[in-house]
This record gives structure tokens, sequence and C-alpha cells, in this order.
């Protein structure tokens, strides 16, 4: 009888934990090992022999990624499946490359060493991220500050301006720094921008939608109702001019346009968005010498002005030289040469990894990237309120877009803006900024099943 009532209990236990979290953990586990033989290869590669050391860089995110799954496990058991696993695969394989880029550097004599570092940033990124699933149990807690988040995300921005904290590092205002420690409060005001966005056009979906006058024929909205694109417009602008980025600039202005045309429904935002954006970058690349400069490198990455100008299009160069030796199947973990590529631990990490993974490889990892996107705003669609899916949707689009800016940069598609890879980049403030992205949405899917269930 033991037998058999034992045999009964487990499937009524398998029952009670939502398959998803089941799903998740054999993810987890599969995960975790390609994470591993990433470890091993790129050591037989370089050193051509294994070590223990490779515990170090696998064990601590390992251990993180399962305290996090067993948050959710606890917490929001209904929350997606997907996103935990497929976030933990980017960060592992991006801790890998880094591990292979300082092996290189250590061959070399060199002292510049990323990966400890990384292996502990993303620890404890992924720590906030459990944080942040147990205090924001329901997603609408946020639909009550909207403002206050506005102002935040406002306060993060000129931070970097202020006279004793603020820091320039390559050209671009972006840091603080207190001490050895430094830190980019434009990642977290990106996810603060969200909130103010989906609050706000929630309250003023009314208005926002309502026809204006006719113009030379086309319905064009009232002047109040303008003035929120034209105010972003000009923050944006101001970005751009104050810190030097235009590549945070572009999210910041394409963010709020997919926010406004997904609670309006109306293309003009979007229409008269986009001129807006293009005049403002063709304005800048004649005012700004900086932004003229990478539009040159951008155009003519070949031509020898460029190509040996400060801050010109040699590293583009040597990011697209190490794509094309990787072909189609890579030259292997460890087997290529992405240390020639300037800052190919931060921004053209996604070069080296094409370099040794190939265009195969480039296409799984974009892969990934659009996997996570589309779970973000299944997540939107399936949501009944409207702040929680313009938040849903805002937070998977800033994802989407940024690896859209990073990646058509690095192929020379696009201008380079100095946007890191998510997850993959070295660097603490985006892979905190990215894992709380990551933590809202599994919230957020949480919540949506519930209202479905109830």
């Amino acid at each position: 009888m033991s037998n058999v009532s034992l045999t009964q209990a487990i499937p009524m236990l398998l029952k009670a934990v939502p398959r998803s979290r089941n799903f998740e953990a054999v993810l987890l586990f599969w995960v975790a090992g390609i994470h591993a033989f990433a470890l091993a290869q790129i050591q037989l590669a370089v050193s051509q022999r294994m070590s223990w050391d490779m515990l170090y860089y696998w064990a601590p995110p390992t251990i993180s990624a399962w305290i996090l799954h067993y948050v959710l496990r606890k917490y929001v058991l209904n929350a997606d499946g997907l996103l935990l696993p497929l976030a933990f695969l980017l960060n592992g394989l991006g801790i890998a490359m880094i591990y292979r880029l300082d092996l290189a550097e250590i061959t070399r004599g060199g002292q510049d060493l990323f990966a400890e570092r990384q292996v502990w940033l993303s620890c404890f990124a992924m720590l906030i991220a459990a944080i942040v699933v147990r205090l924001v149990r329901n997603p609408l807690v946020l639909r009550r500050f909207p403002y206050l988040a506005g102002a935040a995300a406002v306060v993060l921005l000129l931070l970097p301006a202020a006279p004793v904290i603020g820091r320039t590092i390559n050209g671009a205002t972006l840091w603080i720094a207190i001490g050895d420690l430094s830190f980019q409060p434009g990642e977290i005001a990106k996810i603060l921008l969200a909130i103010f966005f989906a609050g706000y056009l929630v309250s003023r979906k009314g208005p926002l939608s309502e026809i204006g006058s006719r113009v030379l024929g086309m319905k064009i909205p009232s002047a109040k109702d303008l003035g929120p694109i034209l105010l972003f417009w000009i923050a944006s602008i101001a970005v751009l001019v104050i810190q030097r980025d235009l590549g945070t600039s572009i999210l910041y202005f394409g963010l709020f346009l997919v926010m406004i045309y997904t609670a309006t429904g109306r293309g003009f935002y979007v229409g008269i968005g986009l001129v807006m954006m293009v005049t403002g970058a063709l304005v800048a690349s004649r005012l700004f010498g900086y932004v003229g400069a990478r539009f040159d490198a951008w155009l003519a990455p070949f031509a020898t002005e460029n190509y040996t100008a400060q801050g010109g299009s040699y590293q583009l160069v040597q990011g697209l030289f190490g794509m094309a030796h990787g072909d189609v199947i890579g030259a292997g973990l460890g087997s290529g040469f992405p240390q020639l590529i300037p800052l190919a631990e931060s921004d053209f990490i996604f070069a080296a990894l094409g370099e040794e993974l190939g265009l195969a490889g480039i296409f799984a990892i974009l892969a990934i990237y659009l996997l996570i996107v589309y779970r973000g705003l299944r997540i939107a669609n399936t949501h009944q309120d409207d702040f929680s899916k313009l938040l849903a949707l805002g937070l998977s689009f800033v994802l989407g877009l940024q690896v859209f800016i990073v990646a058509g940069g690095v192929m020379g598609l696009l201008p380079l803006t100095g946007l890191t890879t998510p997850f993959l980049a070295a660097g603490g403030s985006a892979l905190l900024a990215n894992w709380s992205i990551i933590a809202l949405l599994m919230v957020l899917s949480d919540s949506s099943l519930k209202r479905v269930k109830g």
C-alpha cells in the first residue's frame, strides 16, 4: 500500500507545481552544461589543458541562477519558464568569452582582466533580480508612482554631468564614480522611463488618441498632444549634447515612440517621431564633431583618414575582419584572435563571438534575443490592464532595440553608438539593469496568468 500511495503522491506533487517551473529547472541544467562545456573548450584551446580554475567562473553564476529559480518557484509560480534560462545562457556565454580574452591577455603579459569581476557582477545582478521578484509581487503597484519614476530617471540621467562624481570615459559622460566604484545610472534610467511612460500614457490615452485639426489633408493632433513628443525629442538631443552618447539618445526616444504608438494606435506619432529622429541625427552629425566622425567612420571605414584617426574606424574594421575570419561555423572557442579587436570584452564582444562561433553562432545568439523579446511581447499581449501591457512591451522593446543598434553597428549596418550587448558585454550597470528587466517581465507574466485564471 505504501508503494501505491507514493506512486499516487508523485504525480499530485508534480501537478501542484506549474509545468513552467519544472521546465525551467530542466533548461537550467542544460544551460549550466553548455556554460561548463564552453569554459572547458576555451581552456583546452588556449592552454592545452583543463584546470579546476574553470569552476571559479562556472559555479557562482550557476548557483545564483538556481537561487533565482528557487525564488521564482516560491513567490511567482506561474512566471514565464523561458526567460531565466535564456538570459542565463547569454550571461554564461559572455563570461566564457571574457574569460577567453583574459587568457589571451595573460599570455601577452597584460594586466587588464575582466572575467573575475564579471562573474561576481553577474551573481550580484541575479540576486538583485531575485529581490525585485520578491518585492514587486504586484506590478500594478508601480502604476501609482509614474511621476516619481520619471523624476528619478531625470536625476539619474543628469548625475554624470555632476562636477565631482561625474566621469568621462572614451569621450562619453555616462558614469558616476565614488572612489574605485563606478556606475552608469542611465542603465537604470531606462527601466524608470518605461515605468513613467506606461503610467503617463495610460492616464493620457484618451486625449492623445483624439483627432486634432486637418493640415494639408492630414489629421494633426493638437499642440498640447504633440508636447510629449517634442519634450522627449529635446531631452534625447540634450543627452546627445551633454553626455556625447548617440546610442542612449536613440534608445530613449525610440522607447517613447513605440509606447505612445501602442497606447494610442496612431501611426502619426511614429511618422513624425522618425522624421524628428533622423533630422536630429543629421543635424548633430554636422554640428558635433564626434557624431560626424562616427558617421564618416561608418560610411567609409576603410578610408585611410578614418582608419588612422583617433576614435575612427579602426575598431570597426578589426571587428569586421574578425567576423570574416570566423566564416560560417567559426574558428572555434579559444581558436581565433578576438584580442586584436579593441574593447572586445565590452563594446565589441558581439564581433569577438562572431569570430569564434561564426555566422551560425551569431544567428543562434540573435535567435535567443529574439525569443526573449517574443516572450516579453507575448506577456504584454496576454495582460488585461493597459499599464502592465505597456510596461511589458516597453521593457521588451528596450532589449530588442539595444541588440538591433549594437549588432547593426558592429556589422557596419549602422553608425557605432557606444551601447553594449545585453547580458554578454562586461559591465555591472548593464547586467544589473537587464536582469532587473527579466525579473519584472517574469513578475508581469505571473500576474497575467493569475488574472486569466481568476
